[in-house]
């Protein structure tokens, strides 16, 4: 890609059409598209991903809970107020370069609940294309996704949809990003769809503020891996765009001076502009479920069958044969576990609209490189306890199946059964109490957080920032609930 450039190579000061911040899953299909008419500039802070060779592979996907984080790689670690784990990417390519690379289209109430004034689905479904004729395959289901989908249809998540990117109840096989070689083909190769000549891309480019005149966004002040200093600005007419992800995004408006006018003053940061809902609407998706050890070696498998339930109730499954030593493994089992060598399998639920609201707010007054304080507030809000109750009682349904049954090991005193990693499933599952306190414990994420700039508060069904001129956030800060299965797919369409 001759159009990546290091930062520290840039001049001190540019001039472009459009300067995007934030080279992830959304600003790299954003930047691709803008580039076939304009001059842009997209500013990364990650590096290139061929410098972790370890995310280009299937086999390196357990990376993400194991790797130390030295303020380079490619995972940004942070821990929410509630003490739950989490991830954040940090390379080209965003977070579609570290995840579980399963590809599926939102469900139909995304399009209708997220404020935007009238969706285009004509224009949604092309730009979805777009996405899947370049990064998309159909996977070979390995064994245990074989099983497992098995297993899914036994229990009766029955309709069998066969391979469909589409959101569909029941069954399916799913898209993925990795092909059946374990080749990772994440966001950043959209950015070989763009205008070569229009689109220079800037890697380990740290955003710290965005330049105003007046309420006109004009600029954006940023850093190079060096330390130094520059300023790109925009034509008249330009615009900046944030695709800095659900936590870069509300931070860096924050940092800009776009928020709440008492949280910025307690910090003296300058006002531009009082926008109060800035790092509000906070949701993260609690992924419930189990941990299974299996007494044969598996390979390492990333998500590729789905079973989905009306009310948009989802299951997943992954597999590896991986030795972990627990801390580390971080944010992948709960805290009740030990060290082990073994061959797991992760069994989780999900549900797309969450109710329990949180926030964002700025810990440090200056310094982007440092996560801004989030609370999720998992299960404050009575109906999440409920899916998830309902939710681990299909997981325990779907552990009674024959298909699991074949699997099962005997005991000392002869009986069949799963050995757990963390805490196993409450004996009594018919009691709401023991099973909400469960849910819980063992509390982990899916690392589908969202919201912090939600549409109709505080940008508008355009995505430009309420207020401001010349200044629009797209990305998955906008939402209000995570669209589909996972929301890497539409995270795409979106930026398209």
């Amino acid at each position: 890609m001759k159009f990546v450039h290091n930062a520290n190579k840039l001049p001190e000061k540019e001039e472009y059409d459009y300067i995007i911040i934030g080279g992830g899953t959304a600003g790299c299909p954003l930047a691709a598209t803008l580039s076939s008419k304009f001059s842009v500039l997209l500013l990364e802070r990650g590096n290139i991903p061929n410098k972790f060779p370890s995310v280009m592979n299937k086999q390196g996907l357990m990376n993400a809970f194991t790797d130390k984080d030295n303020g380079e790689n490619p995972f940004q670690r942070f821990v929410s107020e509630d003490g739950v784990e989490n991830l954040r990417g940090r390379i080209l390519g965003g977070s579609s370069m570290i995840n579980a690379g399963f590809y599926s289209r939102a469900h139909k109430e995304f399009f209708e609940t997220q404020e935007i004034s009238e969706w285009d689905m004509e224009m949604v479904g092309k730009a979805y294309e777009w996405v899947e004729e370049t990064l998309v395959s159909k996977p070979n289901l390995s064994s245990w996704q074989f099983a497992f989908r098995k297993a899914l249809l036994e229990v009766g998540i029955d309709h069998d949809n066969g391979f469909d990117l589409r959101h569909v109840l029941g069954t399916k096989i799913g898209g993925s990003i990795f092909d059946n070689q374990g080749n990772r083909h994440g966001a950043v190769e959209l950015l070989n769809k763009g205008e070569f000549e229009n689109l220079k891309v800037a890697v380990q480019a740290t955003v710290k503020r965005i330049l105003f005149s007046g309420l006109s966004a004009n600029g954006v002040l940023y850093s190079d891996s060096k330390g130094k200093t520059h300023t790109a600005f925009i034509h008249e007419k330009g615009e900046i765009i944030l695709s800095a992800g659900a936590i870069g995004s509300p931070q860096l408006l924050l940092l800009s001076g776009i928020g709440s006018t008492s949280h910025l003053s307690s910090l003296d940061l300058p006002l531009v502009f009082h926008q109060p809902h800035v790092g509000q609407f906070m949701s993260d998706n609690p992924r419930f479920g189990v941990n299974i050890v299996l007494p044969f070696p598996l390979p390492t498998t990333t998500v590729e069958v789905v079973g989905i339930l009306e009310k948009n109730t989802y299951f997943e499954s992954l597999s590896s044969f991986i030795p972990f030593s627990i801390p580390p493994s971080f944010s992948l089992l709960p805290p009740q576990s030990t060290s082990l060598n073994m061959s797991l399998v992760l069994i989780s639920g999900k549900f797309s609209k969450v109710d329990s609201l949180g926030c964002l707010w700025l810990n440090s007054s200056t310094d982007v490189q440092k996560s801004p304080m989030v609370r999720f507030n998992y299960f404050s809000h009575p109906h999440d306890l409920a899916q998830c109750i309902g939710g681990l009682r299909k997981i325990q349904d779907l552990l009674n199946t024959q298909t699991i049954e074949n699997i099962k090991t005997q005991d000392l005193e002869g009986k069949k059964t799963l050995q757990f990693i963390g805490l196993p499933l409450p004996e009594n599952m018919a009691d709401d109490t023991l099973v909400g306190e469960f849910c819980k414990r063992t509390v982990t994420t899916f690392w589908h957080f969202h919201g912090g700039c939600v549409v109709g508060k505080v940008v508008d069904g355009n995505y430009r920032v309420m207020g401001i001129e010349n200044l629009r956030v797209v990305d998955g800060s906008t939402f209000f609930e995570s669209p589909g299965t996972n929301p890497m797919a539409t995270i795409m369409m979106l930026g398209r």
